[in-house]
């Protein structure tokens, strides 16, 4: 478990605007959409809270302070020096080295007056899908146009392309036949809509896709199986981020003997998104003893909040502290098992 500063969380930068948003007019607009009436329930009915009832603009200058700090922290992930040391507390899996990168890297920051505050990375983010139609749903309240804007590609073409990618890298010009959707029991989990929109992406380029339990998946003959389906690609949604339970042996297996390719994969998990990491990031005596210099480490310990890890013999001065510190699990994920310190009970805090 970890701690992690609350500076000024639920505050808005000064320069971010919000409007209401027109349910009504989103739900005409999926509907057009999708047409699947399946799935348009699903989001309108049965996920009702998918979506905000606010849209959220943030300025330019905090974008651009964003991607500065992400900047950076990616410097540092590439340095040899931090990958030793996060890797010294990582999963055995984490140990092999794919060639695919991992799709949906989520980096979530906090607005403050002070700027935006890096709190955790994601190595599984989900909602892409989701905000991409989202944003085809939504009419523009005011004036959003730049000089500063560029065209890009149709958010569906460039996920498509990111996976294309990650097969790219593993497996060269070879074509894509099939992917697998992994993620336990996924009928019960709160972000199915998404899945069956991605199986429905994937199958629009010729790639047949299935939604599975890790329990569905045997591996046999040099080849991860489906029934009879031979899976090439398994875009992994799993909270076990080092594929470390027994239940996950035919996976964890054939990715290890790179039978198939797992994107994200657990050595995605251990160098950007095991919240321990933040503690290295955070900590300017550790940047200085890697090599990291001035201009990056200040960059750093002003964009991410500052986290140290919890021991037992801390309990005293962090039960002190606590109204001004958030506390997470280090492989926490969704929220679970965190706790605004303000509010946190004593049983609890024990």
């Amino acid at each position: 478990m970890q701690s992690t500063s609350q500076t000024a969380a639920d505050q808005l930068n000064s320069e971010c605007r919000c409007v209401s948003l027109n349910r009504e007019a989103m739900h005409k607009a999926l509907w057009r959409q999708l047409d699947d009436g399946l799935l348009y329930r699903m989001l309108t009915e049965e996920n009702p809270h998918l979506f905000a009832d606010s849209t959220v603009f943030v300025s330019e200058t905090c974008l651009r302070r964003q991607r500065e700090i992400v900047a950076a922290i990616e410097s540092i992930i590439a340095m040899p020096a931090y990958q030793q040391r996060v890797l010294a507390y990582a999963p055995n899996t984490a140990q092999f080295i794919p060639k695919a990168h991992g799709v949906f890297f989520g980096y979530d920051f906090h607005l403050s007056p002070k700027g935006p505050q890096l709190i955790e990375i994601n190595s599984n983010a989900g909602g892409a899908l989701l905000n991409a139609i989202l944003a085809r749903a939504q009419k523009a309240c005011c004036d959003l146009t730049s000089e500063n804007a560029t065209t890009t590609l149709d958010p569906e073409q460039a996920f498509m392309a990111m996976f294309l990618e990650e097969w790219q890298a593993e497996r060269g010009q070879l074509p894509l036949h099939s992917i697998a959707i992994v993620d336990e029991d996924p009928p019960t989990q709160h972000m199915l809509p998404e899945f069956l929109l991605f199986k429905k992406l994937f199958e629009q380029h010729g790639i047949n896709t299935v939604i599975c339990d890790p329990s569905e998946l045997v591996y046999k003959d040099e080849k991860l199986w489906h029934g009879n389906l031979s899976i090439d690609l398994v875009y992994n949604r799993l909270t076990d981020f080092g594929l470390e339970a027994q239940t996950l042996k035919p996976l964890r297996e054939a990715y290890l003997d790179e039978a198939v390719v797992v994107t994200p994969h657990p050595r995605a998990h251990a160098l950007y998104a095991d919240k321990r990491n933040l503690t290295i990031l955070t900590d300017e005596t550790v940047l200085r003893d890697m090599g990291v210099d001035g201009e990056i480490r200040t960059l750093l310990l002003e964009g991410i909040a500052h986290t140290v890890c919890v021991h037992p013999e801390d309990a005293e001065s962090l039960w002190a502290a606590r109204k001004h510190l958030f506390f997470k699990p280090a492989k926490g994920y969704g929220s679970k098992g965190a706790y605004r310190g303000s509010s946190v009970t004593k049983r609890v805090f024990g």
